[in-house]
């Protein structure tokens, strides 16, 4: 049904890629078609960029890329938005930070809305970066809207998983939370121009040391976004994990864990926000009301 749309996709049309991800992120008739045929062997390298609000994740994308199309690479960035809980609204404000990119033909960028995903990605992510990988670029990268602890969704999807941290988080390393730092295959400490970043820097090497692997210790790389610093560094991190022992170590549990989150997903498509918001609108002033009796007619 869509067999045009997805070869001009795969020769590297912007146009097409964007009518697809459309297309999914719309649950358009005959996408899983389209889904289902796409090729997996080309291996381009997801790049996930995490942290806590104020670490500067999307000034560091900004340079990041940068630094990759003064090389001439082929970009593709998908940045998360926070959506409103009450109108499920998003501001999208990553585009606005980089608009400088906006003409350069080697980069697309995609905004999407959490919609209220509490793991700092979005409903269709996973697919939406499936499309983008089998699209001709060279690295894709992906920004999460920056919730803190609970988010660690990105480790199910991403190849290297990047964690920016800032001196501010304190000098002691206990006072960061395990759940968002054992998901972490490089830390970055941005920022690292300012007031005790060297007392962090070694607190930070000491806890990647404490957790390494035989296969992979997670380095810790020191840059300054807003100057252009620490990004090579941060490349040269990024390629040496992507030809360690460690990511094939990691593929299967990565495949696993993208399996569950696609199979909840499907189970879950034809219920809707809107028709369980009215429900509960009529009904939750009744003097009988009780949530799980609600819930168990959409679970059983």
């Amino acid at each position: 049904m869509y067999s045009e749309l997805l070869s001009d996709l795969q020769n590297g049309n912007k146009r097409a890629l964007a009518r697809a991800i459309s297309l999914v992120e719309n649950d358009s008739q005959g996408y899983e078609s389209l889904l289902e045929n796409l090729d997996f062997n080309k291996k381009v390298p997801l790049i996930g960029i995490t942290g806590p609000p104020g670490a500067g994740k999307s000034t560091l994308i900004n340079a990041f890329a940068k630094h990759l199309l003064d090389q001439n690479k082929k970009v593709a960035i998908i940045a998360i938005d926070p959506s409103s809980p009450f109108n499920k609204g998003s501001l999208m404000g990553d585009r606005l930070r980089m608009s400088e990119h906006f003409l350069n033909p080697n980069i697309f960028i995609r905004s999407m809305a959490s919609r209220g995903s509490l793991g700092g990605l979005a409903p269709k992510i996973f697919e939406v970066a499936d499309l983008i990988r089998a699209a001709q670029f060279d690295y894709v990268i992906i920004e999460t809207v920056g919730v803190g602890q609970s988010e660690v969704e990105i480790a199910s999807l991403a190849d290297t998983t990047v964690l920016v941290l800032v001196p501010e988080a304190g000098d002691d390393i206990q006072t960061i939370k395990s759940g968002v730092m054992e998901i972490a295959d490089v830390y970055v400490l941005n920022k690292s121009d300012r007031s005790g970043a060297d007392t962090f820097y070694k607190n930070l090497c000491a806890l990647t040391h404490s957790h390494a692997s035989e296969n992979w210790e997670s380095p810790v790389v020191k840059t300054v976004a807003h100057k252009y610093e620490g990004l090579q560094n941060l490349q040269d991190a990024i390629e040496k994990h992507q030809a360690s022992n460690n990511l094939s170590d990691k593929k299967n549990l990565l495949l696993a864990e993208k399996a569950i989150m696609l199979i909840k997903n499907q189970r879950v498509k034809d219920i809707f926000f809107e028709n369980i918001f009215n429900d509960l609108k009529e009904i939750s002033h009744l003097q009988n009301f009780n949530i799980y009796r609600y819930v168990k007619k959409y679970t059983t």
